[in-house]
């Protein structure tokens, strides 16, 4: 698919960023577990922030094929950075699509600046892939929520300043689930456990306890039962951005294993010269294409809001590419693939997520099949 020149121009700042600027931190971020704060005040600088803020709140607002190839491009130089991103876009597009004008006057703009950093409290405990089995519950009473309950797997848990919180009114009916808008310094709420993770390790991700937490009863989004409805409709987007992510790792795997393979030489000559490299290559080369191709024509789709199949379609082939694509950059590399000295030991960590987060390949499946039948 052709980019319009101002695409273009856009994918060459970020490859641009990525080589400059991401580069240097990656290593370092992903050993110690630490988010490279300096990588995010340079995507504030350059709007990245507000991709998803109307422009009349000081975002970026940018087309849903740009939305895909920023996070491609961010996620070939590091996974954790685009995925900390993408789960701040959504906390913006739930405020730009659910938010009052008062909640899109006082959040978007700083947020488009980046800061506060968004969160998405979705999943919990004993409630993935079903999120209609949450616990956590949002009481009226008078003008305010009282909440209580606990969020799991929550990207940026303890970077955010606002949390997009999806909790039941009344904890015994599954049909009373409600989106709601909650500033991280609230009294009760608290950041639990950082899971210590395979793969995407810089990117923080954290329980979230609410103890008797109090909010505005105007900080809630949806109508009372509209949460699911609000969440899955954002999350295709998020489907798109994530299968997007695993394209720009398994493009990554790729390149570094057609440099390596040019470079390493066996019985006297380049292994990419051998037919067992060479078709492996030749594989992978064709995953990363199909992959893109799936991806941004899901991209297109969203923009005209039918994208519920070919989101699910794109995430599943993308992030299972991805897992193919970064195991096969492993087996090229050798022995020197299983070592911290080449980045494809991390390509191979990072990519198992994509097949996970924001609806798992089985997900991704079901949702393909239920549109067969339609």
């Amino acid at each position: 698919m052709e980019l319009t020149h101002e695409q273009q121009l856009i994918q060459d700042t970020v490859q641009d960023f990525v080589e400059n600027e991401v580069g240097a931190d990656v290593h370092d971020a992903d050993e110690n577990q630490k988010f490279p704060e300096d990588v995010w005040d340079g995507l504030s600088e350059l709007d990245f922030t507000g991709m998803t803020v109307p422009e009349e709140y000081g975002g970026l607002d940018v087309d849903e094929l740009t939305y895909s190839i920023i996070n491609e491009e961010l996620a070939y130089g590091h996974l954790a950075v685009a995925t900390a991103l993408s789960v701040h876009c959504l906390a913006t597009s739930c405020i730009r699509q659910f938010g009052s004008e008062a909640h899109k006057e006082e959040w978007l703009p700083e947020m488009a600046r980046g800061r506060p950093v968004g969160a998405f409290a979705l999943s919990e405990p004993h409630a993935g892939s079903n999120p209609a089995e949450m616990s956590t519950e949002a009481r009226l009473d008078g003008d305010e929520y009282v909440i209580n309950g606990k969020k799991q797997w929550i990207t940026n848990g303890e970077r955010a300043g606002v949390v997009i919180l999806f909790a039941k009114t009344d904890r015994d009916d599954p049909d009373t689930v409600t989106q709601f808008l909650v500033p991280k310094d609230v009294e009760g709420l608290e950041v639990g456990k950082k899971e210590d993770k395979l793969g995407l390790r810089a990117s923080d991700t954290t329980t979230l306890i609410f103890d008797d937490v109090r909010i505005p009863a105007e900080n809630r989004l949806t109508e009372v039962g509209r949460g699911l409805k609000s969440a899955f409709s954002i999350l295709t987007g998020g489907r798109v951005a994530i299968a997007s992510q695993a394209v720009g790792v398994a493009q990554a795997a790729l390149d570094d294993s057609v440099e390596y393979a040019n470079e390493r030489e066996q019985f006297g000559e380049p292994i990419i010269e051998h037919q067992a490299i060479s078709q492996k290559l030749a594989d992978m080369q064709t995953d990363v294409q199909a992959a893109r191709l799936l991806t941004r024509d899901a991209a297109r789709k969203n923009e005209d809001g039918v994208a519920a199949k070919a989101a699910a379609m794109a995430k599943y082939f993308a992030s299972e590419a991805a897992v193919d694509v970064a195991n096969e950059a492993v087996q090229i590399h050798g022995g020197y693939g299983y070592t911290k000295d080449f980045d494809v030991e991390r390509y191979y960590r990072d990519a198992k997520i994509t097949t996970i987060y924001e609806g798992t390949s089985e997900i991704q499946k079901k949702i393909i099949a239920r549109h067969l039948k339609q």
